[in-house]
């Protein structure tokens, strides 16, 4: 589980950008608003950084 409050793309931190937290497979991440949209989207981008990432649909 992450405990720095700090975008799982881009990294920046909660003191540079504002994050929003998500939850997936019981752990808690954070995303900046600039990335939410490959969240929603395309959320393959997101291989090697969120765990089952391949097997999660685009809207």
């Amino acid at each position: 589980m992450i405990t720095e409050k700090a975008c799982i793309v881009c990294k920046k931190s909660s003191s540079e950008t504002p994050v929003t937290k998500f939850y997936h497979k019981e752990s808690e991440f954070y995303i900046c608003p600039q990335h939410i949209p490959i969240l929603i989207h395309n959320p393959q981008d997101l291989v090697g950084l969120l765990d089952g990432a391949d097997k999660l649909q685009g809207g």
